[in-house]
């Protein structure tokens, strides 16, 4: 081989190691002239209103070039438009040079007890860089625990008694406890085409708390599961504790507002063969959130949905709107033939055998008890622009007393 051929094979030599050399100097960690880029976790404490995050795209080198990145978020357990605000098809550029960028999220807090939830910031793409970390988890740390001052508990109204002289005390829930017994309750879930009034909410377990050691808290608020725009709770006694007469007392708090629904109520435990309302129904109390001063009790009755019957009444608060600021008594004195209904042991009405229009009496066998707060149907209308959420179900206990 001459001098020039080895001189030439030399420098080509020299030239592949020194762009071997140059490219390996630019790459980055995984071998590419690309920085990698990722999409930092973080946790957030909720606080009652709203406060802005920031998540963190991170890229492993500083950029050569402009990294280009296109994003949203994507629901959790934390959904758009109750827990925080979405963000669809958003887009943010790291300049060269830089290394980071903060991407910023408005997180919606409020005051109720409700688990941890999370949700994701997901970038979709990244011009100019490796994407190693697409998705970021956002968790929302609940800080309302049921003992703080967000839920306040009012300090006056009615009571009852312990005891009733000629009766014996057979069952009570006092809302003891860290969570709803449900050796007492089991909790119906869904919407199940509207309960057959139209309503709006979708009842899951989660909106049924214990406060304190004493109340149950049913919760209504804005929350999007499936279609449907609002949660609450249902809670119903069928199969775990079913009465045949006595006197029922429960305290509880009203919500409030247009739209809004709560009831106490029982239904024939034997509804399962004998559908609604041939098994009976008697409402122990309902209030509708747009009437704040009344409340209203109701026996249901018939042999099948076309020759369904009832009769009711309503009395006021003594005060206007009262029945959302303090604790009332709602019971009812139930006996063989005769069911007789009071606000604070007075009483304002009552229904016998007597009075069931051709139809049969349908209130001489057992009964379960269901306490839910519904948002709209057909009797106290939608929520409009004057409805707060959430609302809060308020009850303090539930007793049963049976003649000695």
């Amino acid at each position: 081989m001459n001098l020039a051929k080895k001189l030439g094979y030399g420098i080509m030599a020299s030239a592949l190691i020194c762009l071997s050399a140059c490219d390996d100097k630019e790459k980055g960690p995984g071998g590419s002239s690309k920085p990698e880029l990722s999409a930092l976790d973080q946790s957030i404490t909720e606080s009652n209103g709203e406060q802005t995050i920031n998540i963190k795209l991170q890229l492993s080198a500083p950029a050569a070039s402009n990294v280009v990145i296109s994003y949203s978020t994507k629901n959790g357990s934390a959904l758009a438009g109750s827990d925080y605000v979405g963000i669809a098809n958003a887009s943010v550029i790291i300049t060269t040079g830089l290394t980071s960028i903060d991407v910023p999220i408005i997180i919606m807090g409020d005051k109720f007890t409700e688990p941890d939830e999370t949700f994701e910031l997901v970038i979709t793409s990244a011009l100019n860089s490796d994407l190693i970390k697409a998705k970021a988890l956002i968790t929302i740390k609940n800080d309302d625990t049921g003992g703080g001052s967000s839920i306040i508990i009012p300090s006056a109204g009615a009571t009852s008694p312990s005891e009733y002289v000629g009766y014996n005390l057979v069952w009570a829930d006092e809302f003891t406890g860290t969570a709803v017994n449900e050796n007492n309750w089991s909790f119906e879930i869904g919407n199940n085409n509207g309960w057959g009034n139209n309503e709006l909410e979708y009842y899951k377990k989660e909106n049924s708390t214990i406060h304190e050691n004493e109340y149950l808290i049913i919760t209504a608020k804005p929350e999007q599961t499936g279609e449907f725009q609002y949660t609450s709770s249902r809670l119903i006694s069928k199969g775990k504790k079913e009465f045949t007469f006595g006197r029922v007392d429960i305290r509880a708090v009203m919500p409030i507002g247009q739209g809004i629904w709560p009831a106490l109520w029982t239904l024939g435990a034997d509804i399962g063969t004998n559908s609604w309302p041939a098994c009976g129904e008697i409402d122990i109390m309902e209030y509708l959130g747009h009437e704040p001063d009344r409340v209203h009790g109701t026996a249901h009755w018939g042999t099948n949905t076309s020759t369904h019957k009832y009769k009711g009444s309503s009395t006021l608060a003594t005060n206007a709107g009262d029945f959302n600021e303090n604790f009332h008594v709602f019971s009812i004195l139930w006996e063989k033939d005769k069911i007789e209904w009071r606000v604070d042991d007075k009483k304002f009405y009552e229904i016998t055998a007597a009075e069931m229009e051709g139809q049969p009496y349908p209130f001489n066998k057992p009964q379960f008890f269901l306490m839910n707060l519904a948002v709209g149907g057909n009797w106290p209308g939608y929520p409009d622009a004057t409805t707060v959420f959430p609302q809060l179900f308020i009850v303090d206990y539930i007793r049963v007393f049976q003649k000695s």
